[in-house]
């Protein structure tokens, strides 16, 4: 068992992170019937051992596979190998919390420049001249 790595500071130890293995849906034959391909991830957000920030941004996120109780709930069935499946959700786990981890940068209003205030305002001087061109003839 290893850790999983967030970010360069964070890191997730397995033992976190539960596995359900369950039969898939759909098409697929006798496999389908007998063998339980497809893996479910549940991670608890709240009994993590994420920093406060990660907690808050996930729990405040709207995303379907996080559920009420503030748990990250991921089914992959995608391939028939189970341990492919296991592979597949880890990987969509750990960049749903990395999407949190990421600040964006402050923006910082700007102004347009003259000049180009002059070319919206040429722009609509030309546009006007072609609709008043289309009056009546006399």
């Amino acid at each position: 068992m290893g850790d999983i790595q967030i970010s360069q500071r964070v890191l997730i130890p397995e033992r976190e992170i539960e596995w359900q293995f369950i039969r898939s849906s759909g098409a697929g034959g006798q496999n389908v019937n007998k063998v339980s391909t497809a893996a479910q991830l549940i991670f608890d957000i709240r009994a993590s051992s994420l920093p406060d920030m990660y907690k808050e941004r996930l729990l405040a996120l709207r995303d379907h596979r996080i559920t009420q109780s503030g748990k990250i709930i991921i089914k992959c069935q995608e391939t028939r190998s189970q341990l492919t499946n296991r592979e597949l959700a880890l990987e969509q786990f750990v960049a749903l919390v990395r999407s949190v981890g990421a600040t964006r940068k402050k923006r910082i209003p700007t102004k347009p420049s003259k000049a180009a205030k002059q070319r919206r305002v040429d722009s609509k001087k030309k546009r006007a001249s072609i609709k008043a061109m289309r009056g009546k003839v006399d």
